[in-house]
């Protein structure tokens, strides 16, 4: 390996870091209500996570990063470095504090850092569109969940399928769920964690044989889901216990409706294919932005919380949970602009260009 590509990867660590503190706490949400209705065991969500995430980042995370681009297009390798390190700080903070918090607010809360720090103008429209799915996303879900709810009430009430038939059904559902969910984490979430990156990337296409093959921007989404993954296995049970346990109690079919209204919303927000069928149809569609997985889930939980007519919410913890929201950005933001300034006039690094 030459001296360059060992720098890359030096470099490459903190966004490594991002993609662990996301695993740790974003893409363990989509199976934290089965783990936390004892339905499916931690480990067998953290395998099926972790092949999912990666199937998701490698073959459907380009859409999503894009967007990211779109609102600062960081210039310089060391600033890509300090960027994710914010994001991943200001993350790790909140999952020390037991909280669910968003990696896409922390990305762009360091992208706005390294604008304001570079002199570069922050492109509000886009600012907005990815400020507004923060509202949206959790609105989405929690909708999504309350159509979903009062549809399975309906089947079930005109069905007449045993207990423990239908509790087998659950579980395989809430299986397929969190698989789906995690597919459509990994394609929308990558852009997090490897999004800064790809501009630098020094990674070419590689073969593995007739009709496969991989380009530099999927070799590097490979690399960062495999930081997710890590993060799934690690880190995740705190997390998971808020989510599972502490926000709600579910039983498993509810946790069911939360898995599959979460996962809806986050491949509404990454799917290019989806998109495209929409504008060739002059209809409306959402934008391809990296939402946050605990967003979603907590909006799905909401929406049965209302649904139930809003007893059950454990409405601390929620609040907490919206501090955490409004503060993620901030930090991160603040972090990536006073890094930067110690980058650049302590250890002589460019972190941007004029």
């Amino acid at each position: 390996m030459s001296s360059v590509d060992l720098t890359y990867f030096i470099f490459l660590s903190s966004g490594l870091f991002l993609g662990w503190s996301l695993g740790a706490n974003d893409a363990a949400n989509i199976f934290g209500t089965a783990v936390g209705t004892k339905m499916v065991r931690f480990r067998t969500a953290a395998v099926i996570a972790s092949v999912f995430v990666i199937l998701g980042a490698v073959y459907a995370g380009a859409g999503a990063s894009a967007t990211l681009g779109e609102l600062g297009e960081i210039d310089t390798l060391p600033g890509a470095f300090m960027a994710a390190l914010a994001a991943a700080v200001s993350v790790y903070w909140m999952i020390k504090s037991g909280l669910p918090t968003s990696s896409s607010q922390a990305i762009v809360g360091a992208i706005v850092g390294w604008n304001i720090f570079a002199g570069h103008q922050t492109d509000t429209a886009v600012l907005s569109t990815i400020v507004s799915t923060w509202i949206v996303c959790p609105v989405l879900a929690g909708i999504i969940a309350i159509l979903i709810y009062y549809l399975v009430r309906l089947v079930l009430r005109h069905s007449r399928t045993h207990l423990l038939r239908q509790d087998s059904y659950t579980r395989f559902g809430l299986i397929i769920a969190g698989a789906f969910g995690a597919y459509a984490l990994g394609a929308n979430n990558i852009a997090n964690v490897m999004g800064v990156f790809v501009d630098s990337s020094p990674f070419q296409t590689v073969s593995f044989g007739p009709g496969f093959s991989l380009n530099g921007t999927q070799i590097l989404f490979l690399i960062g889901a495999l930081a997710i993954s890590t993060g799934i296995f690690t880190y995740s049970h705190k997390v998971i216990n808020t989510v599972g346990n502490n926000l709600m109690h579910m039983s498993p079919l509810v946790a069911w409706v939360v898995v599959v209204s979460a996962s809806v919303v986050l491949f509404l927000f990454a799917s290019q294919s989806l998109q495209q069928f929409l504008h060739s149809h002059n209809l409306p569609a959402l934008p391809l932005v990296p939402v946050s997985s605990s967003q979603a889930v907590i909006g799905g939980i909401m929406g049965i919380g209302i649904a139930k007519g809003g007893t059950g919410l454990n409405w601390g913890i929620l609040g907490r949970i919206a501090a955490g929201w409004v503060t993620t950005p901030l930090f991160a933001a603040i972090i990536c602009y006073v890094s930067l300034f110690f980058l650049q006039n302590v250890f002589n690094q460019v972190v941007y260009l004029n």
